[in-house]
């Protein structure tokens, strides 16, 4: 029985390979195939056995082409170099040409004596300088970059060879305002997280102003703590000249969130016709995201963000050799360190005071004042009137004091406290009532760009 099958289905196997579209008909008209009957049909057929094709050998010789006609071209073929560098205070025609890669005398002699290169390119450090070189490293163009003013535009001075001599000229152009998102962690300090992050230090340095009220930077930070942050970069020619603003931030400190925004009132001018500014261009403020101002009736610090070397608590007098109580905050800073006001006040005294040396002291209103000793100048006058951050004097060692540093006090009433404290205690006003419906809007897009900030540390961290 076995074998008969087996011879049928030898038959039926032949019959396939010679009649395969007839079994597709029979299949079909028997239920087996549908629609697809074609297609089964194209597959069988490519099961036939192979074809012989006829095999031909076709040999062809080829000539290369000429070595020489190739060595010339190549000889012939002009190459263009660029370098860019950053400029330095002590940079001399010499020096900066040198740094660029530029071997050019007539274009040394050229940028020694420009009266308009000399005024804006050599000893002015941090602009961007972009050199073009012919293959023997002669200068065929050089161009610096750089945004003086916070005017939303930034200039071009532009050096080219033209017909054997070189020419300078000075341009004005718009800078272009664009967006970046980042986070980091805390291992040791802020600015050892931003480095990691790649975040500029102007960036760095707003996160700790805009956060100062609520976060000592200096003694309450954490190992873990995390932040994210989005800011403009300000772009000349399509390349990243500086930091721009803060647009929004959070900042998570031993497991407590604060968030900000920055948020100014709507232009007259509004909508698609509304010329396109950088926000650095316009007057505003941080608030929370549920719309409370972080502009406090005093700031946390006379100093732009800097280490503060010793605390509001008892401490060993470095002159008088005994503990006391220190009813203060010493700010270690460099001599000339600007000293700025925490509030709004008048001076109520300015000159030199037992061992205060130079010191400042204003008067705000309801009982508060507060002190700024030490200073190795004075910029201000007895009875003036003056505004939160603006310039007191400088850092120094003037009076009792071992080395330069800016001794602050917060009083009320006569008693002191604890600046830091006082900061946060301080008033914070809301966004106004007919400015919410606009907030409201901005703060969910904040809320948004925050996650995918965080999203991003996140990726990063596996």
């Amino acid at each position: 029985m076995f074998t008969a099958a087996q011879s049928l289905l030898t038959t039926l196997r032949q019959s396939w390979i010679r009649h395969p579209k007839r079994w597709v008909v029979l299949l079909a008209s028997s239920g087996f195939l549908s629609a697809g009957a074609y297609a089964v049909a194209t597959v069988v057929d490519s099961l036939a056995p192979p074809v012989q094709l006829a095999q031909q050998d076709v040999s062809e010789i080829i000539q290369p082409l000429g070595l020489q006609s190739q060595v010339v071209a190549l000889e012939n073929r002009q190459l263009r170099l660029y370098r860019s560098d950053v400029t330095r205070s002590t940079d001399t025609a010499d020096t900066l040409l040198q740094r660029l890669g530029v071997n050019d005398p007539l274009a040394a002699n050229f940028l020694r004596t420009d009266p308009v290169v000399q005024q804006h390119l050599l000893k002015r450090a941090g602009r961007m300088v972009k050199a073009e070189t012919s293959q023997n490293d002669t200068l065929l163009a050089l161009s610096a970059r750089w945004s003086p003013d916070d005017d939303g535009s930034f200039k071009r001075l532009v050096v080219e060879r033209q017909n054997g001599a070189f020419v300078a000229r000075l341009e004005t152009a718009a800078l272009s305002a664009s967006t970046r998102l980042a986070s980091g962690t805390i291992q040791t300090s802020l600015f050892a997280a931003t480095d990691e992050a790649q975040i500029p230090d102007a960036i760095a340095i707003q996160i700790a102003e805009i956060f100062s009220g609520d976060i000592d930077f200096h003694r309450a930070l954490r190992k873990g703590d995390r932040f994210s942050v989005v800011y403009e970069t300000l772009e000349a020619d399509g390349e990243p000249l500086r930091a721009g603003r803060v647009l929004s931030t959070e900042f998570v400190n031993d497991g407590k969130t604060f968030q900000a925004m920055w948020f100014q009132e709507p232009t007259a001018q509004s909508g698609a016709q509304a010329p396109k500014v950088s926000h650095t261009q316009t007057k505003g403020g941080y608030f929370t995201l549920d719309g409370k101002s972080l502009r406090r009736a005093f700031l946390a610090s006379p100093l732009a963000f800097s280490r503060v070397s010793s605390g509001f608590s008892m401490r060993f007098h470095p002159i008088l050799q005994i503990w006391r109580a220190h009813l203060g905050v010493d700010y270690a800073a460099v001599t000339g360190t600007p000293v700025r006001s925490v509030g709004d006040g008048a001076v109520d005294f300015a000159g030199v005071q037992n061992g205060f040396g130079n010191v400042v002291i204003l008067r705000h209103g309801n009982g508060n004042s507060t002190v700024y000793a030490h200073l190795s100048q004075i910029a201000v006058k007895r009875g003036q009137a003056v505004t939160q951050g603006q310039h007191l004097g400088a850092v120094g060692a003037t009076g009792w004091a071992t080395g330069p540093h800016l001794h602050f006090e917060f009083r009320v009433n006569g008693q002191h406290k604890d600046p830091l404290t006082m900061a946060r205690q301080s008033d914070a006003v809301p966004v106004p009532q007919g400015l919410r419906p606009e907030f409201n809007r901005l703060a969910a897009n904040v809320r948004q760009e925050l996650a995918a900030a965080n999203w991003l540390r996140a990726g990063d961290a596996n």
